[in-house]
């Protein structure tokens, strides 16, 4: 007797296999996607902050006398970041899979408290933004260097989330 077709165990077994190696492939597809957002991350701010080193190198030396400067936390607002840094690429003040045109996810700190567990607001996976600390050389957060009596923005710290393990990062001024 010729037989045709699959039994019902050779359909389950194969039916099995194929299951485990779509999860295996959901899965993995899943920590990629997560990487790939935890880099994008990384190089919007590492982006940012290359752009506030261009201007503090190219600040006017008529206003500010002791040297450069970086913008304050003032300034940080999608307005101000096109006039101070126009060479800056607008996604990159936009955390992944924020829609442009909203509200920007590059925001100013509210304390000078130079820790990744101190700053404020505190970046979360769930608030998903970069936060902007500008500081005065004693470490004062500088809000304004054209007001303030504290001295010019000296530095500045980029505070941003990693979505893999949900640990703040900060990338920190050339001139620390």
């Amino acid at each position: 007797m010729k037989r045709r077709g699959f039994t019902i165990v050779e359909l389950v077994i194969t039916i099995t296999i194929m299951g485990i190696l779509l999860a295996l492939a959901v899965v993995n597809l899943n920590g990629t996607q997560l990487n790939a957002r935890d880099a994008e991350r990384k190089a919007d701010v590492e982006s940012i902050a290359l752009n506030l080193e261009s201007y503090y190198k190219n600040v006017n030396p008529e206003v500010f006398k002791s040297g450069g400067t970086y913008p304050g936390t003032a300034y940080i607002n999608a307005a101000s970041i096109k006039e101070f840094l126009p060479d800056l690429d607008m996604k990159n003040v936009y955390a992944p899979g924020q829609p442009e045109g909203g509200s920007i996810s590059f925001i100013p700190a509210t304390n000078a408290i130079e820790t990744t567990n101190g700053v404020l607001p505190q970046p979360s996976v769930a608030n998903d933004m970069y936060v902007y600390q500008a500081l005065t050389k004693d470490g004062i957060l500088c809000e304004d260097p054209m007001v303030t009596s504290t001295g010019d923005c000296r530095r500045f710290n980029i505070y941003y989330v990693k979505e893999s393990d949900n640990t703040v990062q900060k990338i920190t001024s050339k001139r620390q």
